[in-house]
């Protein structure tokens, strides 16, 4: 049970590590080095989807025989609408945009930007709850290292993360301390998610492909509405791309090699 705790636990570290940045920092991120993070960020979370949580969700519905893709897509599915509707019922600003989303609000600006952080790292959470949640159930798709290697990932990708929350954040006039606590603020919500999430699936294991696909469903709205234009944003540069793959690769080498 030690080891499902630290797992749970590693993401919101590489979160913490990344928002520390900004005390050794003297310069804000360059639109280039944004964007590479960025494009990381999206590579792994992509990866992260397809082999930590979609191919199992499809082999733990073998027994479907061609219909084993449909617990699969359904789960998807909502968790795209899940995170579209927490889109649209929450307010928050995305990092270099002027104009908030969601519903009107007298939040302040930061509070807006660490939402929007928030909301990116809900699926996170859920994504890691639901792999140590088959991992206990005993499930032959998912093994310790398989678990490890998702929290490792979305550890990494979190590092970035937590720099480009923070950083912007001291350079508009917050402290260094009220900035890193921001930061790592902001991923506090993937170990309280990975709770929740692990604590329901151990109710309804039989929803394990369900469960492991509407994660994916969730992460790749993120990648997708908001990775991909902020890494493609301004001036046009293949950094985002190319860092995308490093990503990816990545992601999908840890998997690999620890599952």
């Amino acid at each position: 049970m030690g080891n499902v705790v630290i797992g749970l636990l590693i993401p919101l570290a590489g979160t913490v590590a990344g928002a520390g940045c900004v005390f050794f920092m003297r310069r804000a991120l360059n639109d280039t080095l944004q964007r590479i993070m960025t494009g990381f960020a999206a590579g792994v979370m992509v990866a992260a989807s397809v082999w930590s949580l979609l191919v199992p969700a499809m082999e733990q519905s073998g027994d479907m025989g061609r219909l084993s893709f449909l617990p699969a897509v359904a789960g998807f599915l909502l968790g795209m609408m899940f995170l579209l509707l927490l889109d649209r019922l929450t307010p928050h600003l995305h990092r270099n945009e002027t104009r908030a989303e969601g519903p009107e609000s007298r939040l302040s600006r930061t509070a807006k930007m660490v939402l929007a952080v928030t909301l990116h790292n809900i699926p996170e959470g859920m994504a890691v709850g639901v792999v140590y949640a088959g991992l206990l159930a005993g499930s032959g798709d998912i093994t310790a290292g398989g678990a490890l290697a998702l929290s490792v990932g979305i550890a990494i990708q979190n590092f970035p993360e937590g720099a480009i929350v923070s950083m912007p954040l001291h350079f508009e006039g917050k402290s260094l301390t009220r900035a890193f606590l921001y930061g790592g603020m902001s991923g506090v919500v993937e170990p309280v998610f990975a709770v929740l999430t692990l604590a329901a699936a151990g109710f309804i294991v039989p929803a394990m492909p369900y469960l492991l696909s509407f994660a994916a469903g969730a992460m790749l709205y993120v990648v997708v509405e908001e990775l991909i234009p902020e890494m493609s944003a301004g001036r046009h540069s293949d950094a985002g791309v190319v860092s995308f793959a490093a990503g990816f690769a990545l992601m999908m080498a840890l998997d690999v090699a620890l599952g």
